[in-house]
């Protein structure tokens, strides 16, 4: 693959996984690790999940800034899910680097019609506006905050998602 046809196939993969990323919120790295990989080259998923992971990061804090301007954020609860995540991410990406690319590949497309089929289920409700994480809720919400924000964090790092 010639240099520019590459150059042309990764600023079109980005602009794609940009644009879906405003349009929905989210989904980066479900596009672009397949992009990297199948369109622009990349030969190593290692490489592409990183890089994707790069990519996303920075779409998401743009998001963050954005949501915290407009007033969207619950920062206790934020920061609470983040730490959780944080800890995740580290196990994860320990793992991802000692699988072999091709099944990280594999895993990725499964982990991909996962949450595909997940989205087509009808939401059982809209959540609750009013839920806030203090001295008197943290009992029952910090639980639900920390298990969900370190399994969010282990696929991300183990997937770049």
């Amino acid at each position: 693959m010639t240099e520019l046809l590459t150059d042309l196939l990764t600023g079109a993969s980005g602009a794609l996984v940009g644009a879906i990323l405003g349009l929905v919120g989210g989904g980066g790295s479900i596009l672009a690790v397949p992009l990297l990989v199948y369109a622009v080259g990349i030969t190593s998923p290692h490489v592409a999940i990183g890089t994707s992971a790069i990519a996303v990061s920075i779409s998401a804090l743009t998001n963050l800034i954005l949501h915290a301007r407009a007033g969207h954020l619950k920062w206790p609860c934020a920061l609470a899910f983040s730490v959780a995540g944080i800890a995740g991410a580290l196990t994860g990406a320990h793992f991802a680097k000692l699988m072999d690319g091709k099944q990280l590949l594999f895993l990725f497309g499964l982990l991909m019609v996962g949450v595909g089929a997940a989205m087509l289920r009808p939401k059982k409700d809209e959540g609750h506006a009013e839920v806030h994480l203090n001295l008197n809720s943290a009992v029952t919400l910090l639980p639900n905050l920390l298990g969900a924000g370190f399994v969010v964090g282990l696929m991300s790092g183990f997937f770049g998602i």
